[in-house]
């Protein structure tokens, strides 16, 4: 009996080395990371492994082991043979079938720099329909993108129900989602749900906006019920698209998640005709053993160097026009503004909403838009003369403009109603007064493009220009595409992307600023050709500490607009102290959003002396790692900091967020990223007397992350920043 036994053991063993040499193993791999496929002997591509880096040859012997609901998670799982989980692609053929086998055709590899990219095609042998799956593995950012190109082999045209651009499939006992929610004006909010089994989806029906209430990003926290900053296996995902989206977690019964991200086929079926092919967005991943402040610092360096448009450079210091001003303004109210912001060190000066509309002028949001002629009433002399004069003043020039939009109150709208996005029959229900133009139409790329290209042409002194985008799609539809309706929400935001590579190949370096009522798009997509975004119309101090944390988690400082404004603030109607808003609105691009005529004598020499003090420490914000003191949520103490990659400077700020009675004795901060050899001089900004008993002196690293910096923060919105030099 026991030699049958060691027969048996024998003959298996010869069985699965014999499958591992049939096996094809396919390592996608970073400085730190591993994602291995794998080809099975019948042709099927699945992946094994997404993590810390392994040895990926040891992963040749897995034999193939059939779960009790699948077969394994595929590479990128269609509807079809066995599977029955959420799909990545969903086909259906002109016959109406529905099922799609994909198998493994070929691979390709090739390196540019330090990115190295892998094509595995893969190909279904009844349909013909073909399928390549593209990963970039970026070597020292630890981030991984994925995407797809679907071509139709076949000699029928099909269409695309579903087109994800990746999948992942991870192996856990707990699953910690961490996303964000909010609306407008209260952007970024975030929350953390343990995954159940089923399907958890996010995902956006916006058409626009589509980050105002959401985000097409998550963190993922592995075998744990907390976020935790510093340790533990998380995984990040950001989706690069400014449309509707969808990212589905779905746990199976045997306790696999499998992660599927890309378009939201939400009235999206794509049609492809024969020979044609559809390439997907990017889905951005990484993966981080050293927290969520892992993961997001992985993030923020492949987006300052690849992500976001001029990613890293350091953006000027701005007075924003509009709640200074709002639409009633003189071009003698521009200039004495221009004057205030030049007398107060900043460095550049940008006109909001209501410079232009004749035949219907912009003097309130309900006219105008679509019509972007300078209003000769308000400003006589001209756009050339204000932004010459700002130049003048050592200043550099913006505007502001809403191209994919228009007021029933316009030359536009009468001139081409067919323009406008609308269900035939049905009302053309207006939000903030104003209708969506039809990106999906070609000629209304053009007239988008004409109003960036105009604009310009107004002054050669116009260095920066905030795109708004102030409400989402309702009643979707496009005169333009006719009965093929399916295709809008797709066609819309890739003719936005059109307009913006235009832009981009006639102005490279023109600064643009992606605005959507504050935060509503938000998103990797739309950074590839912006170089910054405004956070939210919500600037109010303590409320842009939650946003600004949750915007942090995947997306870079140097993107983030933060402005000072006044109080009672305008959107919250609450009272914060200026240094408050100051010491947080300094985590970001800096600016200010005020009449600076109403500050007084000690308020502006406030202003002076932060102005001058950001100006010493902000190339660590826009290039430096963020470490995250805890979390703003739940604490009534909070602090985070940027460090420079050669560690020898840093930034801390700190906030009381709540009243604590222990807040005056010190709160104690263990201060990271620092090097534990080095000795660093702490000095406290904008302040006469310091609130820690170390200002001025030297510390070694170690100290520092120790728990023994703790300043005194004795009060309901005190706060404190500290530039630490090494010596």
């Amino acid at each position: 009996m026991r030699r049958i036994t060691t027969i048996i053991a024998a003959f298996l063993l010869a069985a699965a080395l014999l499958q591992a040499q049939e096996q094809k193993i396919i390592p996608i791999e970073t400085e730190s990371t591993s994602l291995i496929l794998v080809v099975r002997n019948n042709g099927e591509v699945q992946q094994l492994y997404y993590g810390s880096k392994v040895n990926a040859s040891e992963f040749a012997a897995v034999p193939q082991r059939a779960g009790r609901y699948s077969s394994g998670f595929s590479a990128y799982p269609a509807t079809g043979g066995r599977y029955q989980g959420e799909p990545a692609l969903h086909l259906q053929y002109a016959n109406g079938n529905h099922n799609t086998e994909l198998y493994y055709s070929g691979l390709e590899t090739r390196r540019r720099g330090d990115v190295t990219t892998t094509e595995i095609r893969l190909k279904d042998p009844v349909t013909s329909v073909e399928v390549s799956l593209f990963y970039d593995a970026y070597f020292k950012e630890d981030v991984i993108l994925s995407h797809s190109v679907i071509r139709n082999g076949g000699k029928s045209p099909l269409r695309m129900l579903s087109y994800a651009s990746g999948a992942i499939s991870l192996r856990s006992d707990r699953y910690l989602l961490s996303h964000v929610h909010g609306g407008w004006a209260q952007e970024m909010q975030l929350e953390n749900e343990l995954l159940t089994h089923d399907t958890k989806v996010l995902e956006s029906r916006r058409g626009t906006q589509n980050t105002q209430v959401g985000n097409p990003s998550f963190l993922l926290s592995l075998g744990t019920s907390e976020l935790n900053e510093d340790s533990g296996d998380v995984v990040a995902g950001a989706f690069a698209w400014s449309g509707n989206y969808r990212i589905s977690f779905e746990r199976d019964p045997d306790d696999r998640l499998n992660i599927i991200a890309g378009i939201n086929p939400f009235a999206s079926a794509y049609p492809l005709a024969a020979g044609d092919s559809f390439t997907t967005p990017e889905m951005i991943w990484t993966f981080s053993s050293q927290g969520a402040g892992g993961a997001s610092r992985n993030l923020h360096r492949w987006a300052r160097n690849y992500g976001v448009y001029g990613g890293g450079n350091i953006n000027p210091i701005l007075l924003n026009s509009w709640e200074g001003a709002y639409f009633s303004f003189t071009t003698q109210t521009l200039i004495n503004m221009i004057d205030d912001a030049a007398s107060m060190g900043l460095e550049m000066f940008v006109l909001d909403d209501g410079w232009f509309g004749n035949e219907y002028p912009r003097n309130r949001d309900n006219a105008g838009l679509g019509d972007w002629q300078v209003n000769v009433t308000k400003l006589p002399e001209g756009m050339d003369y204000i932004a010459s004069y700002a130049h003048s003043k050592g200043l550099k020039f913006g505007i502001w403009i809403e191209p994919e939009m228009v007021n029933p109150n316009s030359v536009l709208a009468h001139t081409h109603p067919d323009w406008v996005v609308q269900s035939p029959g049905r009302e053309q229900y207006q939000v903030r007064n104003q209708w969506v133009l039809d990106l999906s139409n070609p000629a209304v790329q053009d007239f988008v493009y004409g109003i960036f290209d105009d604009v310009m042409k107004l002054s050669p002194a116009i260095d920066y220009v905030k795109w708004d985008c102030n409400r989402p799609v309702e009643s979707f539809g496009s005169p333009y595409l006719g009965t093929d309706q399916d295709r809008f929400y797709v066609e819309y935001c890739q003719g936005f992307y059109k307009v913006m590579e235009r832009i981009r190949a006639k102005y490279p370096d023109v600064l643009v600023q992606c605005c959507s009522s504050g935060g509503g798009r938000v998103d990797y997509g739309a950074l590839s050709y912006f170089n910054e975004v405004w956070t939210s119309d919500d600037t109010d101090g303590y409320e842009r500490v939650l946003m600004q944390y949750g915007t942090s988690l995947i997306y870079p400082a140097c993107v983030m607009a933060a402005h000072v404004s006044a109080v009672p603030n305008h959107q919250s109607r609450n009272v914060t102290p200026l240094k408050f808003r100051f010491d947080v609105a300094c985590q970001g691009r800096l600016g200010l959003e005020l009449q600076p005529k109403l500050l007084e004598e000690s308020e502006l020499a406030l202003v002076n002396r932060c102005v001058e003090s950001y100006k010493t420490y902000r190339d660590v914000v826009f290039t430096g790692d963020l470490y995250r003191l805890g979390t703003p949520y739940g604490n009534d103490f909070y602090g985070m900091m940027y460090v420079s990659p050669d560690k020898r400077k840093a930034v801390v700020y700190t906030y009381c967020l709540r009243f604590n009675a222990l807040g005056g004795e010190g709160h104690s901060f263990k201060l990271k990223g620092l090097d534990p050899a080095r000795r660093y001089k702490v000095t406290e900004q904008n302040v006469n007397r310091s609130c820690w008993w170390g200002n001025g002196r030297s510390f070694t690293g170690a100290f520092l992350e120790s728990g023994a910096f703790n300043p005194s923060l004795p009060s309901l919105y005190s706060s404190a920043v500290f530039v630490l030099e090494a010596e």
